[in-house]
């Protein structure tokens, strides 16, 4: 049988790029969204959705840990403020299927494809390198690429994916792109592995399948393959992560004022918003005084990215202006 590829069957849509940040469900301000840096101008990247066997004829669901609002955008984010992640039962019921039932746990790169579709875009998550995950589960989840509907239709939804063995304390695991695998049984003629993948990627998907049962389980982190994911869930991110300088470097938000110490030099601050665009740029000069603060005032409510470079100095943090 002739191999075909997917190169040519799906094109990347997104139109900005920005920094992958991790997901972290301990640190302060995280919620039910991810920081892809690949979202576009709907502004629905990242939100964490929940998917089921039920239209096929299973009666699996999930029994979520907290009571969740269902109103959207933010239906998930009590569980992730009270569980520090998503934390629930996956209830599996075959019911009328003629397979494994299932439930699983997702979130989009890109978001919807405008306004009027609400298909997912795809985009190019290749500078990621891969994925890191933090989680515990009673049993072994899947973490699949899903390239849209469409392309899992057409290779029959044998999406490259890795297997995330079933833990019941922390488990962190670390993959590249190359990792991520069809299943061996798969034998149609439409070949995809994971670097393709990376490069017209539209979900990051936990699929956890197994015989009927309650399995519990926590996602408590997931990131680029470089990425801050903890050792252990409920551990919150370093906040400022230090490359060069001295652990006495602090950013802290007062409202809308950002303010700024241990910093000893010149240095250059960008503040990117979830698109990865710089909305804001200035520079810190504390050789006398140690101490400096930049007014957000003009900026929006919602998830931003704090960049500062310079000589002695070199992190990022990640704030929420309100």
């Amino acid at each position: 049988m002739k191999k075909i590829t997917l190169a040519a069957l799906c094109a990347a849509t997104s139109t900005f790029a920005g920094p992958f940040i991790t997901w972290n469900g301990a640190d302060e301000y995280a919620n039910d969204q991810v920081q892809t840096g690949l979202g576009n101008e709907t502004e629905t990247s990242g939100f964490w959705f929940s998917y089921g066997d039920d239209g096929d004829g299973g009666a699996s669901a999930v029994r979520w840990d907290v009571y969740t609002d269902p109103l959207p955008p933010h239906v998930l984010e009590p569980i992730v403020l009270e569980c520090k992640g998503l934390c629930g039962t996956a209830m599996l019921s075959k019911g009328t299927l003629t397979y494994t039932p299932f439930i699983g746990l997702g979130f989009s790169v890109v978001g919807q494809i405008s306004y009027e579709d609400f298909s997912y875009a795809t985009g190019d998550a290749s500078s990621w390198g891969g994925l890191c995950v933090t989680y515990t589960s009673d049993a072994d989840i899947q973490l699949e690429l899903g390239l849209g509907k469409a392309t899992d239709s057409t290779i029959n939804y044998a999406n490259p994916a890795v297997n995330l063995p079933a833990s019941k304390t922390s488990n962190r695991m670390v993959f590249s792109w190359s990792d991520f695998k069809q299943p061996s049984s798969y034998d149609g003629a439409v070949k995809i592995e994971g670097e393709a993948a990376a490069k017209q990627l539209a979900m990051v998907k936990f699929k956890i399948q197994a015989e009927d049962g309650d399995y519990h389980f926590n996602i408590c982190a997931v990131g680029p393959k470089d990425g801050t994911c903890p050792e252990k869930c409920g551990t919150p991110s370093a906040g400022i992560q230090i490359a060069r300088g001295t652990s006495a470097v602090k950013a802290i938000l007062n409202g809308r004022t950002l303010g700024f110490t241990g910093i000893k030099s010149t240095a250059t601050v960008e503040i990117l918003n979830s698109l990865g665009q710089v909305v804001m740029k200035g520079a810190i000069n504390n050789a006398t005084n140690n101490a400096a603060t930049l007014s957000l005032a003009s900026l929006n409510a919602g998830i931003y990215m704090v960049r500062v470079s310079g000589k002695n100095v070199n992190f990022a943090k990640k704030i929420v202006l309100r």
